[in-house]
């Protein structure tokens, strides 16, 4: 048995370390389980197929971000036969537009087997994925392509597997040497004019593409590109638009799987197409690319152990499509005023006043999951039971990975309308370059927006615009130690001694003004300017503006535990440790209050943005 593991040496699991997938163990499992299963016949309509041998059973499954899992014969070659139908009619959804296509084919069940001589009451074949639709494609794609179709429809099933696929030409020559049934259904959509020119042509087109080789890994790839909006997963190359996608997806859940097509919608919910080879291509759309091989076939045309398999999947995990979970309401992860969480950027008490007194002028929605429609929608009827609304409004998608197209425009008329009624809407977390924030910017033309790389950037921008429209900036921008908060209630004796002892120290916007791991021995207040703690990491723990202090942890602890940069150019006064023994125990006492206060408000601030993420 051709068994693949985990993308790792057979039996070490995930890179090495812990047990096998769990998605590789329930191939593998199901695979012994079915491959005793003899039932079935190998085709014997077209003479060479008979050739197939009937032990082979491989299964393959490809996730949207590239990996393969791989059990039995993965690596067989088999003709892809009518599993090519479902991606050819892509291909002339992509070459011709819909139009077109669905003046000549139907996308209606025929509810009768695959190879019917039997047109709709307009004279269609019923749809692209019985032979008389397929025939009609081929035909389609050479009106365009000429003699050059089959070589198109190669490349395009190769970009599609990743790789480039050969033809089975014994294969080829006995479907084309024994192919009568379907020249006669060729000939009558000739004669009404569904295909042009010269039949036989189209029909080589037909017999070739059905007898390309591919494997049950390809086949997993190939469905897999489906399952990622038609950009192929190991590659990375865009093969159909999502447009094309969707109608495929659509043709062959109602009838990929010949006249069973019912049946299996009713069982497995998973778009899928078989083929008389033995293949079963099935696609979990966003999620999962399933490729199976065997080639004993049931009354209907269709693997018996490929079916199974993919029975046994979408039971195992319930992947039914029609039968689908999941709340809109836990897309949002907090719902708060931004006054309860303030920004990194420390506020002078007459802009924290202001900030307080307006707290209601400022809403935060920190959103979470992949965005829907219906995500969308609630988050709007959301926003809008809870008047008054906001005249800022801070969405936060820094955990949101994702929003479906539906989605995204939903929610650009949402931001049209709160901009016609005055509201600034800011979304945080969305890179400049990133796809939802171009769809929103280019589809909201009324909207008033703002962008942000971060949600603390965005709270701060928001806090001061508040801070202006109520006239709390100052004109002045420089302050006194007697404004310092660690040395309120200081006497005028002690800020003057304070002032002899401290050094004023000048630094240019960019300048580090305290690294992380010196020793800690002096305390910093910022007379101008504005200066920021940081990390190493380079993230932002505060901001600071004149009137502010920093460093006052050298109080606490012997080494400085971040950086602290000039954001402009910054005046600042240095007071080292050692000059607060001039002060009296009176005056002593007073700063540990004030540190104790200072600390007191950054726990309580901290524990707010707990209970906000965590709910408690």
């Amino acid at each position: 048995m051709n068994l693949h593991k985990f993308a790792t040496p057979a039996g070490t699991g995930l890179a090495g370390y812990g047990p096998t997938s769990p998605l590789q163990r329930f191939l593998e499992q199901r695979h012994e389980e079915f491959r005793s299963d003899s039932s079935g016949q190998v085709a014997s309509y077209i003479p060479e197929l008979t050739r197939a041998n009937p032990k082979h059973f491989g299964a393959a499954f490809g996730t949207i971000d590239g990996h393969v899992y791989e059990v039995g014969d993965s690596a067989a070659p088999f003709t892809i036969q009518s599993v090519s139908k479902a991606f050819v009619f892509a291909l002339a959804l992509e070459t011709l537009g819909d139009e077109r296509v669905e003046q000549a084919i139907g996308v209606e069940p025929s509810g009768e087997a695959f190879n019917s001589i039997r047109l709709t009451a307009d004279n269609r074949p019923f749809n692209p994925m019985v032979n008389a639709g397929a025939i009609a494609c081929s035909g389609l794609i050479r009106r365009v392509e000429g003699d050059g179709a089959f070589e198109r429809i190669r490349t395009i099933l190769g970009q599609f597997a990743g790789r480039e696929l050969d033809v089975d030409e014994a294969v080829y020559a006995s479907e084309s040497r024994t192919g009568d049934r379907n020249r006669a259904i060729a000939w009558l959509l000739r004669n009404y004019s569904v295909i042009e020119g010269d039949v036989d042509a189209v029909l080589d087109v037909y017999f070739r593409q059905c007898a390309i080789l591919v494997t049950a890994r390809d086949l997993a790839v190939m469905a897999a590109t489906l399952a990622n909006r038609g950009v192929n997963p190991t590659t990375g190359v865009r093969v159909v638009s999502p447009h094309a996608v969707g109608r495929t997806l659509s043709i062959m859940m109602s009838s990929g799987m010949y006249d069973y097509a019912g049946e299996w919608t009713y069982r497995v919910g998973i778009p899928a197409k078989s083929g008389v080879g033995g293949g079963i291509a099935a696609v979990l759309p966003a999620q999962l690319g399933v490729g199976t091989f065997s080639p004993l076939l049931d009354s209907h045309g269709n693997s018996v152990r490929g079916m199974k398999m993919c029975e046994a999947l979408s039971s195992r995990f319930d992947l039914h499509m029609l039968n689908r979970s999941g709340d809109v309401r836990s897309c949002v992860i907090a719902d708060y005023e931004a006054a309860r969480v303030a920004s990194r950027r420390n506020r002078a008490p007459h802009e924290r006043a202001i900030l307080d007194e307006r707290r209601s002028d400022m809403r935060v929605l920190e959103l979470v999951g992949a965005l829907t429609f219906g995500s969308i929608d609630y988050v709007a009827r959301r926003l809008g039971e809870a008047p008054p609304r906001a005249a800022l409004l801070i969405l936060g998608l820094h955990r949101v990975p994702d929003v479906t197209e539906a989605g995204r425009r939903l929610l650009a008329d949402y931001l049209d309308r709160l901009g016609e009624d005055g509201v600034t809407v800011v979304i945080a977390g969305v890179a400049a370059d990133a796809p939802l924030w171009r769809a929103l910017r280019d589809n909201s033309p009324k909207a008033r927006l703002r962008r942000f790389d971060l949600l603390d950037e965005a709270v701060e921008w928001a806090e001061d615009q508040l801070v202006y429209r109520y006239g709390g900036f100052s004109v002045a921008a420089t302050a006194e130690l007697a404004a310092q908060p660690l040395l309120a209630g200081l006497g005028a004796k002690d800020i003057a001694a304070l002032e002899r002892l401290s050094s004023v120290r000048r630094y240019e916007a960019g300048a580090k003004i305290v690294s992380a791991g010196d020793e800690a021995d002096s305390l910093f207040f910022l007379q101008s300017g504005m200066a920021s703690v940081k990390l190493p990491s380079g993230v932002r723990l505060a901001t600071f503006g004149p009137g502010d202090g920093f460093g006052e942890m050298a109080m606490l602890e012997g080494r400085r535990s971040a950086d602290v940069f000039a954001d402009v150019a910054s005046i600042c006064r240095e007071l080292p440790l050692d000059a607060l023994g001039a002060l009296g125990d009176r005056a002593q006492v007073m700063l540990m209050r004030n540190l104790a206060a200072l600390l007191a408000q950054r726990l309580i601030l901290a524990n707010a943005k707990v209970e906000l993420l965590t709910g408690n």
